[in-house]
């Protein structure tokens, strides 16, 4: 394969080209209420030809390996056409050629179908099963991804890219108020993960009803304590994607503000994107335009440290690419993505930050949300009020919103228990979705944070 790649790069006629190919197996299985909804095999092969001419890019897509030079030429012939300035990218030595075969503890295409079917219809009936609870959602997805890269600079890597998800959802209803409970869990090694779920599930379905019951979050202004889950999406989705350079180069207001050196937050405060991390979703030895991965500080000590970059952003912003640029499969071309992002452990006890807390919110899970530049409105999956430093009645409806840069600086305690969860699903932007991304953080009190919209 590296043969036919390189030689197809050979007589490319721009100042980069870069060629990637990819297998991927798929096989899709899916339960909604008491029917089966989804039973989908699929094998994909193609890839997608990229060429920089003159500061312009050219795309050429394809599904087969044949006149793959023509190809080439058809996508550096676009490149030529829209290209008026000088090329810009990141220059770095060109790193040895790698192999990396997936190295499973369980390969999950070697469990015989009936196995994976059997096990979603347990957990399936048995949430249905539960009194109170008028549908499900559950689901099982397989996905074994073989990439091969080349590029005029001499770069070549194989990568192979599994992945195993289950997704188990439980939708209780009184009256007009429907009330939906979910848990995921996924992994990149072993097929094991979903096994022996089934309380797991009791407990999806058991809170879906115990919500229909619990009293709606008033709004106002409290100290909220996020467990993990839920101040790793507030990590990523909230401040990693501000950090994406592609979306700061685009936007000078917003290059302004996430210039490095500024005080982001109290000096404990460390948020870092690392894809070198082992067995984890966004992990890769190697990005979608042969960058070796890295450790990426963001924030180091509460101030702005690093971005995350492409061979492009990075030559244009005078910083250093990260390994960043990834893609979701074969038809879509590398734009700059997380990895897997985290708030770093600080000192404190879970018990000492719920113990500074006289009455406030326990945010758990994350359900849903949006961001709009720096403001952000996330809803946690389920919560608690904070009573006396103890854990209190079950709430729901918990909307917090806010400024992200304003609520760094009011973040006053992070805990020592760092979890970086694999609960399946992915990252979306440029209409690439799910990219398998990682998100995590031990537990963060934030003073004053806005609960549904109420100052």
């Amino acid at each position: 394969m590296k043969d036919r790649l390189q030689d197809a790069l050979r007589r490319a006629n721009a100042d980069y080209v870069d060629i990637r190919y990819e297998e991927s197996d798929v096989l899709s299985l899916a339960y909604r209420g008491k029917e089966m909804e989804t039973a989908d095999t699929g094998k994909a092969r193609g890839g997608v030809v990229r060429a920089c001419k003159n500061g312009g890019w050219g795309i050429c897509t394809f599904d087969s390996l044949d006149n793959l030079a023509e190809r080439v030429a058809d996508a550096c012939s676009d490149a030529a056409m829209v290209g008026h300035e000088k090329t810009c990218l990141f220059e770095y030595p060109v790193p040895a050629d790698i192999i990396a075969p997936a190295n499973m503890k369980r390969d999950f295409r070697e469990v015989d179908f009936d196995e994976k079917l059997s096990l979603i219809r347990e957990y399936n009936q048995l949430i249905l099963g539960t009194p109170g609870i008028e549908s499900s959602a559950v689901s099982y997805v397989e996905r074994f991804r073989k990439v091969h890269f080349a590029s005029s600079r001499g770069n070549y890597f194989m990568e192979e890219r599994p992945r195993v998800l289950l997704a188990l959802a439980g939708i209780a209803r009184d009256g007009s108020l429907v009330q939906r409970s979910h848990e995921g869990v996924s992994s990149v090694d072993d097929f094991d993960v979903v096994h022996g779920k089934h309380s797991l599930a009791q407990e999806v379905a058991n809170r879906a009803i115990a919500l229909l019951k619990a009293p709606k979050c008033e709004g106002g202004r409290y100290t909220v304590i996020m467990d993990p889950k839920f101040a790793g999406v507030f990590a990523h989705e909230a401040f990693g994607h501000l950090s994406e350079a592609d979306f700061l180069f685009e936007n000078p207001q917003m290059k302004e503000l996430m210039s490095l050196g500024k005080v982001m937050g109290n000096p404990d405060l460390n948020i870092t994107d690392d894809g070198t991390l082992a067995n984890l979703a966004g992990t890769q030895m190697i990005d979608d335009e042969g960058t070796p991965t890295r450790r990426t500080p963001l924030i180091k000590d509460g101030i702005l440290a690093g971005h995350l970059h492409s061979l492009e952003t990075a030559a244009k912003m005078g910083e250093e690419a990260t390994g960043n640029a990834r893609t979701v499969g074969r038809r879509h071309v590398p734009i700059v993505r997380m990895s897997n992002t985290f708030i770093e452990p600080g000192t404190m006890t879970k018990e000492e930050m719920f113990a500074g807390v006289d009455d406030g919110i326990y945010a758990c899970s994350a359900f849903g949300g949006q961001t709009m530049m720096e403001m952000f409105t996330f809803s946690a999956a389920y919560g608690y009020r904070i009573r006396n430093g103890e854990i209190a009645e079950l709430l729901r409806d918990i909307v917090v919103t806010g400024n992200v840069f304003q609520t760094l600086k009011d973040i006053d305690g992070i805990g020592n228990d760092l979890v970086l969860p694999q609960t399946g699903g992915g990252c979306g932007k440029g209409g690439q979705s799910p990219l398998p991304v990682t998100c995590g953080a031990p537990h963060v009190r934030v003073r004053n944070a806005v609960i549904g919209g109420k100052a």
